[in-house]
C-alpha cells in the first residue's frame, strides 16, 4: 500500500435496522484526493444476503438512521454552505428532502417513537460571531470575554461562544407534494430582502443557556428527550456529567442522573419499559480521576440509580464510537481486548456473553427482530458489514476489494516479557522477502489507545517502502486491564518506556529479517511524547519522527483543549515531577536527527510543543526539520484533507530514505 492508496480505505459506519429485520441502512466514507475530502453515500442492503444498493448520491452523506416504522431513512448532508443538515429520503430510495436549516449545522439526530418528529442538537452562535451578521468579516468580531477553564476545543476552536442546544422539528413526509422556492416579490414597506431555505418545517429550540447539550434520545413515549449537558464555562475541574430528560413539548426538563452520581456519560439508550442504559465510567471523588476510566454498561431501573453491570476492571467498554443496542431485555455493546473489539451481550442481571469475537474490530452494530448486523475492520478490510450468523460474521459487502489489490502484508503477533516479567503484546510487520530489513519503532497516541488487528495505512506505507515495523501495546495502553492501563498514572516514561524497548529489543532477538544496527522511531500525540522521551535516553536509532507530541507538560496545562485535567493526572501537579517526565527537560540529550511534524490547528497538543522543541533540538546543534501543515488539526493523520496526507507520507518516507535507506 502506498500513500495515494488511502483512497481504498472505505470504512463503514454504524448500520441501522429495519423494524422487521428484513433490511439495514448504512454509510461509507473514504478519503478523495480528487475532491481532498472525505466522500461518502448511503446504502441499503436487503438482508440476509442481498447485494449492497446504493441509495444517495450526495458527496458526503453520512449518519443514515431508519424511521422506527421503517418507511423513511434520515441522513445528515452539507448543504450549499457546507453545514451538515437532515434529509430524509424514502427506504426504497427516492429524491432527498431537506428537513433541516440549523445555522451551524446539526451535530446529532435521532428520531420520535412515532416517526413524526425529529429531534436534533445544534451550536446556537453568539449573536455577532461566525457569520450571524451578513458581512462581518471575523477580524471585525467583538473581543471574547472568557471566564472559566474550558473555552476551546480540537477541531473546533472557541466553544464557549456557541454551546450546542437541543430542537425538535416535524419529519418531512418524501411523498408530499414538492416544496418550492418562492418567486421573487417587491418587499412591503419596512422590509428588507430575506433570503431563506426551504425545509419541511419550521424547528423549535428546547434548551438555552451556556450548557452545551450532547446526545439525542427519546423516551419510548415520545414525551421526553434524554441528553446531557456539559457545563461550558464553569469553573470547577470537573468531568461528571448529569442527565436530563427536556420534555418534547418544550414545557421543561427534570434531572434523571445527578452530579452525585460520579459519572461521565457516553452513550444513553432507554427500553420499552423506560429502563435507563448508560454507558459511563467514574470519574472519582475528584471528578477528573479519567486515567483508564473503565467505561462500563450500566443500568438505571424505577428507582432512577445507576447500577453497573459490567466489570470496569476487565472489560473496556471505551472504544471510541460505542454505543448501546438494546436487544430484548438485553444490551449488545464493544468490549476493546488485546487489538481487538469483540461484541458482548449483557443481560439486565450482569450476565455477559461473547456475541462476536476472534480477530475482528466491531465498529458499529445494529439489531432487530432476532437478527444483528456489525461493521466490522480485520487484518485486510478497513471495514465491512455482515450478518451474524451462530456467533460468526458473514460478510454481506466487498469494499475492501481494492485494497486488498494495493496490497496489504498482514502482521504477525507477538508477546515478549519484559525486564520485569510483565507480557507486552504486539505485532511485527516485514515486507515480502528475507531481509534483513531496517525497522521502524512505532508508538502509538493516547496513551490509553492502542494498536490493533484493523489494517492500518501507516504501517502499510512503511512495509510497501521496505521497512519492518515493530509496535506494541505497553503498560499505559487500553484492551489489557484498567491496572494496565492505569500503570502509568503520574509515572509516564516509567514502565511504558522499559516495555517498548523490551518489546524491540525481544523482536530483534528472535527475528533474523530484522537488521537491529538500522533502526528508527516515530509516533503521534503520546507517542510523539514517548518517542521525545527515548531518543533522550537511547541513542541508537537513525533517525527520529516525533509528531504532534505533548513534549513540555508544564505549558500544556495552559494551551491544550484538555489541559485543565489531562497533565494533572498524567504527571502529576508537582514542578520537580513534571519535570522527571517531560521531554523538554532532557532534550539537551537528544543527538538523534529528528523530524517533528504538527499541524497549524492542533488544539490537543498546540503548536507550541512543537515549535519550542525544534527550536531546542536546533540551538543545542541536533540535526532537526519540522514539517507544520495549514489548517489541519491533531486529527490529520486520521482525518486530514487527503493531499495533506499523502504529503505527510512522501515527507516521512523522504526522511527515512535519508536516515534509514531501504
Amino acid at each position: 500500500m502506498r500513500g495515494h492508496d488511502i483512497e481504498s480505505l472505505i470504512a463503514v459506519g454504524r448500520p441501522s435496522i429495519a423494524p422487521d429485520g428484513s433490511f439495514a441502512v448504512f454509510a461509507t466514507a473514504r478519503p478523495d484526493v480528487t475532491a481532498n475530502r472525505s466522500v461518502g453515500q448511503v446504502w441499503r442492503i436487503d438482508l440476509p444476503d442481498g447485494p449492497p444498493r446504493r441509495l444517495t448520491r450526495g458527496a458526503a452523506d453520512s449518519a443514515p438512521e431508519l424511521s422506527p416504522d421503517g418507511t423513511r431513512v434520515a441522513f445528515l448532508r452539507g448543504d450549499t454552505a457546507g453545514r451538515a443538515q437532515i434529509f430524509v429520503i424514502p427506504a426504497a430510495g427516492g429524491e432527498p428532502v431537506q428537513a433541516t436549516d440549523a445555522e451551524t449545522g446539526v451535530l446529532t439526530y435521532s428520531w420520535s417513537p412515532d416517526a413524526a418528529s425529529l429531534a436534533y442538537t445544534s451550536r446556537v452562535a453568539e449573536t455577532g460571531r461566525y457569520g450571524t451578521v451578513k458581512g462581518l468579516d471575523a477580524v471585525d468580531e467583538a473581543p471574547r470575554r472568557i471566564t472559566g477553564i474550558r473555552w476551546h476545543a480540537n477541531g473546533l476552536g472557541y466553544i464557549a461562544d456557541r454551546p450546542a442546544q437541543l430542537f425538535r422539528i416535524a419529519a418531512p413526509d418524501p411523498g408530499d407534494e414538492p416544496l418550492y422556492e418562492p418567486a421573487a416579490r417587491v418587499p412591503e414597506e419596512g422590509q428588507g430582502e430575506s433570503q431563506t431555505t426551504v425545509v419541511a418545517a419550521s424547528a423549535r429550540q428546547l434548551t438555552d443557556g451556556e450548557s452545551s447539550w450532547t446526545g439525542v434520545t427519546w423516551t419510548p413515549d415520545g414525551a421526553e428527550i434524554l441528553t446531557v449537558p456539559d457545563e461550558i464555562e464553569a469553573d470547577r475541574r470537573d468531568l461528571r456529567n448529569r442527565l436530563v430528560a427536556v420534555a418534547a413539548d418544550g414545557s421543561g426538563s427534570r434531572e434523571i442522573v445527578g452530579l452525585e452520581a460520579g459519572l461521565t456519560i457516553d452513550d444513553v439508550a432507554v427500553s420499552a419499559d423506560g429502563a435507563i442504559w448508560l454507558l459511563a465510567a467514574e470519574v472519582g471523588a475528584s471528578g477528573v480521576d479519567f486515567v483508564a476510566p473503565g467505561t462500563a454498561l450500566w443500568l438505571c431501573g424505577a428507582a432512577r440509580r445507576p447500577e453497573r453491570l459490567t466489570d470496569a476492571e476487565t472489560i473496556d467498554l471505551g472504544e471510541p464510537g460505542s454505543r448501546i443496542t438494546l436487544v430484548g431485555d438485553d444490551a449488545l455493546v464493544q468490549d476493546r481486548t488485546r487489538g481487538r473489539v469483540r461484541l458482548l451481550r449483557v443481560t439486565r442481571a450482569g450476565a455477559v456473553e461473547e456475541a462476536l469475537g476472534g480477530d475482528v474490530d466491531v465498529l458499529g452494530h445494529a439489531a432487530a427482530a432476532g437478527r444483528i448486523v456489525v461493521a466490522i475492520g480485520t487484518a485486510d478490510s478497513f471495514g465491512e458489514l455482515s450478518v451474524l450468523t451462530d456467533g460468526a460474521a458473514q460478510p454481506l459487502t466487498g469494499f475492501a476489494a481494492p485494497l486488498r489489490e494495493a496490497g496489504v502484508a498482514v502482521p504477525r503477533e507477538v508477546e515478549i516479557t519484559a525486564r520485569d516479567g510483565y507480557p507486552v503484546h504486539g505485532w511485527v510487520a516485514t515486507p515480502a522477502g528475507d531481509g534483513p530489513f531496517p525497522v521502524i519503532l512505532q508508538i502509538h497516541g493516547g496513551p490509553y489507545a492502542s494498536y490493533g488487528i484493523r489494517v492500518f495505512d501507516e504501517t502499510q506505507v512503511l512495509v510497501d517502502a521496505g521497512y519492518a515495523v515493530v509496535y506494541c501495546n505497553p503498560r499505559g495502553s487500553a484492551g489489557y486491564g484498567r491496572a494496565h492501563g492505569r500503570a502509568i498514572r503520574q509515572a509516564m516514561g516509567t514502565v511504558d518506556y522499559t516495555d517498548i524497548q523490551d518489546f524491540l529489543d525481544g523482536v530483534l532477538a528472535d527475528d533474523d529479517s530484522l537488521d537491529g544496527d538500522r533502526v528508527g522511531i516515530m509516533g503521534g500525540s503520546y507517542g510523539g511524547y514517548m518517542t521525545a522521551w527515548t531518543i533522550a535516553h537511547d541513542h541508537r536509532f537513525a533517525a527520529a519522527i516525533v509528531e504532534r507530541g505533548m513534549l513540555d507538560p508544564a505549558t500544556f496545562a495552559g494551551t491544550s483543549d484538555i489541559g485543565t485535567f489531562f497533565g494533572d493526572e498524567y504527571v502529576g501537579t508537582d514542578p520537580a515531577a513534571i519535570a522527571r517526565q517531560s521531554p523538554m527537560a532532557v532534550v539537551g540529550q537528544v543527538t538523534t536527527p529528528t523530524l517533528v511534524i504538527h499541524s497549524e490547528l492542533d488544539y490537543r497538543c498546540p503548536l507550541e510543543q512543537a515549535t519550542r522543541y525544534y527550536s531546542a533540538l536546533k540551538r543545542q546543534g541536533t540535526e532537526a526539520e519540522m514539517l507544520i501543515f495549514p489548517g489541519e488539526d491533531h486529527e490529520l493523520t486520521r482525518a486530514g484533507r487527503p493531499r495533506h496526507r499523502i504529503e505527510r507520507f512522501d515527507a516521512i518516507l523522504e526522511w527515512w530514505h535519508r536516515h534509514l535507506p531501504a
